[in-house]
């Protein structure tokens, strides 16, 4: 990272998961894993697509059927620019207080919103064990599960769990009891698969990435 050759992981390492969460998970997000990162949360979208009470609810705002890329730059700058200035930052407090705005106009259940946070815990970390070139160590995701639960703190979520393994298992459990089939869902992630193959292949090319629908059908 610097002059004495001091890397990400090394830096990460002599640094504290709780009293640094913040500058861990920046670096994890920006240094140490930035591309895979980016790909596991897109991928933790859709993984609430999944749960009708929440892709009914986008259904309904319209945001990501009409604007999906607005509504993508706008979550993605605002979750960005707290983690980079900070949640005591003014510019960290004025994002989060845009955030909690946007959620607050809506009736989202405190489950719901539970769930969106575990995914943005969970998913980097499991594709990182599946496709990084290596996965998060210990430290690592304990840091990085610190600093989400410092966000959903401040996003007045209720429930957050004390520990990594308890809010694993509240993942699990949670999908295992809403995962099924609704119309609101293929219809969000249609709209983001569009936007996210928009950002490799021209508009007439989206076919080409678009998963062929089975004979019959």
């Amino acid at each position: 990272m610097g002059a004495t050759g001091e890397t990400a992981a090394d830096r990460i390492a002599s640094l504290d998961a709780v009293r640094d969460c913040r500058e861990i998970a920046l670096l994890l997000s920006s240094r140490e894993f930035s591309w895979d990162i980016e790909r596991a949360l897109e991928f933790a979208l859709f993984r609430t697509y999944a749960v009708p009470s929440i892709s009914g609810l986008l259904t309904k705002t319209g945001e990501f059927e009409h604007r999906p890329r607005k509504r993508y730059d706008d979550t993605e700058l605002i979750l960005a620019e707290i983690m980079e200035s900070g949640f005591d930052s003014d510019r960290g407090r004025r994002a989060l207080a845009r955030m909690n705005d946007m959620h607050g106009r809506f009736r989202i259940a405190d489950s719901d919103l539970l769930y969106v946070l575990s995914t943005f815990v969970f998913e980097p970390i499991r594709w990182l064990q599946r496709y990084g070139r290596r996965p998060m160590t210990a430290h690592e995701q304990l840091a990085w599960f610190n600093y989400y639960r410092g966000l959903g703190e401040r996003m007045k979520i209720a429930g957050i769990p004390e520990d990594l393994d308890d809010f694993r298992r509240f993942n699990e459990r949670y999908e295992a009891d809403n995962f099924r089939f609704a119309e609101s869902n293929k219809t969000v992630a249609t709209a983001t698969s569009d936007l996210l193959l928009g950002f490799y292949l021209p508009s007439c090319l989206l076919w080409a990435g678009r998963t062929p629908r089975p004979s019959g059908r």
